[in-house]
């Protein structure tokens, strides 16, 4: 059994080498990921290096080891099905879900949580589109285009968004959007960047380039 703090470094650990694609990352990467000092960051990597869960080296990146890679799966499970509980059946909205399933997600108990996804009907996602990993860590994830990047008059499926930030899924919800819209981008500015998009409704919305590039769909 690991503490929450523990947890929550092999979870942002993980969670960055996913985002930069890359296996190592920086101690000033986590730091800024948990909102904490390097010196803090130094500290706990040695623990954590000590246990073996991560490959740690001062003045050089930090790599998840076998172990640490497959507790932080596990915590990234707890925390996606908790969303989908607290979305799907107690109907909170899917900008409120995450710092709720931040307390939850360190529960230890394996029955609880293999019987939550049961009774979720072993979701592969959660509210926002992320993946989730099934009982052994394993993670099925596929290549979805951000908006930005689709062209024009081609239509596609909204399946994630790579922001979870209140303000931004409350604008994403303000636009009519959700997982599973369909949408068709039309024209770009060619001086700012915004996107005009068509929804099914006939209904065209202006979405800013920076949302644009959070908001995830398939073809």
């Amino acid at each position: 059994m690991y503490s929450f703090t523990e947890e929550n470094y092999l979870k942002a650990i993980y969670k960055l080498s996913y985002e930069q694609k890359q296996s190592e990352t920086s101690t000033n990467a986590i730091a800024e990921e948990l909102d904490t000092r390097a010196a803090s960051v130094t500290d706990m990597l040695k623990k954590l290096a000590e246990k073996q869960l991560v490959n740690y080296e001062k003045y050089k990146g930090v790599s998840l080891s076998d172990e640490g890679k497959s507790v932080a799966l596990q915590v990234v499970r707890k925390h996606r099905l908790w969303e989908v509980f607290l979305h799907d059946k107690l109907d909170f909205g899917w900008e409120e879900v995450h710092e709720i399933a931040e307390q939850l997600e360190h529960i230890q108990s394996d029955r609880l949580i293999n019987r939550l996804d049961d009774y979720l009907g072993n979701p592969k996602h959660d509210p926002h589109g992320d993946p989730i990993p099934d009982k052994s860590g394993a993670l099925f994830i596929e290549n979805y285009l951000p908006l930005n990047k689709v062209a024009s008059g081609q239509a596609c499926i909204l399946t994630g968004v790579s922001d979870h930030s209140t303000s931004f899924l409350k604008s994403v919800e303000k636009w009519g959007l959700g997982i599973g819209t369909c949408l068709t981008p039309g024209d770009k500015n060619e001086y700012d960047g915004t996107l005009e998009v068509e929804l099914p409704n006939g209904e065209k919305i202006v979405i800013g380039q920076k949302s644009a590039a959070h908001i995830l769909v398939k073809i």
